[in-house]
């Protein structure tokens, strides 16, 4: 079983738990109310605080702060979480947030994250499995960002914005409303622009689905009715699954808008 090391420059606060197999580098600062899984390694200078948990062999590269209270001038210092999952891969500045009372006081980041030098996740964030964010983009507080997601660098997704699993969200994207599972978008204020085909092959898709996405994507853009009119006639008409994901999003509760084919 692989031995805890913790540098002797580490400052833990009494009360701190340090899972089997941790490496805790130079410099890093540990709350008491910080619960570390088994192998989880702070490279160096990391600082981890408040109500925060974060899953087994994760790894946080240096200058990453974990945990602190929410940039939320309605926060008055209620009690709330941070919640990170297994095997994410936190890379140099990234800053993630506890949660607030507005948001329901939790914070929860899923498993195999890869979170890129300099991103911010707000607080009250949701983040889903396999999320790729890439260098200093941002999610504003109460966003929910489903499995497999990738939001390109240097983006911004607005506070409340759900985006749909396998989306992806080009580089210098402003995101303002819902992006539907599997949707592309891109350009300076972000447009939904078709789907993550590259994503879904990646995956192994096959292509019977492929295609009946596609023939969804077309009906949401060109068929009669509204938006949520047609999703809903296409929930009712598809025997694809994928198809049905997106139906069931458009369908779901939301504080926002969507984002629409052109």
């Amino acid at each position: 079983m692989a031995e805890t090391v913790i540098h002797p420059s580490a400052v833990i606060e009494a009360g701190a738990e340090i899972g089997i197999g941790c490496v805790i580098g130079p410099f890093c600062v540990i709350g008491p109310n910080v619960r570390l899984g088994a192998g989880v390694v702070l490279k160096s200078h990391v600082v981890v605080s408040g109500e925060t948990s974060i899953g087994d062999e994760t790894v946080v590269f240096p200058f990453a702060v974990i945990g602190e209270i929410p940039q939320d001038l309605k926060f008055r210092g209620e009690t709330s979480r941070l919640e990170i999952g297994a095997r994410n891969r936190i890379r140099e500045h990234v800053t993630m947030n506890t949660g607030t009372d507005g948001g329901g006081g939790l914070t929860r980041v899923g498993d195999d994250g890869l979170f890129m030098a300099g991103c911010h996740i707000a607080h009250d964030c949701v983040v889903g499995d396999r999320v790729i964010v890439v260098n200093n983009a941002a999610l504003a507080g109460h966003c929910v960002i489903e499995d497999d997601v990738i939001i390109g660098g240097l983006s911004g997704v607005h506070q409340w914005v759900r985006i749909g699993k396998g989306a992806i969200i080009g580089a210098l994207s402003m995101v303002t409303n819902d992006v539907i599972p599997h949707g592309l978008v891109q350009g300076p204020r972000g447009e939904l622009d078709g789907l993550n085909l590259v994503g879904l092959k990646r995956r192994g898709v096959a292509r019977s689905d492929i295609t009946a996405l596609r023939a969804a994507f077309q009906m949401l853009a060109q068929g009669e009715g509204n938006f949520a009119e047609r999703a809903k006639r296409l929930s009712e008409e598809t025997d694809s699954d994928y198809v049905r994901e997106i139906t069931a999003f458009i369908m779901g509760e939301t504080d926002r808008s969507f984002l629409t084919p052109k």
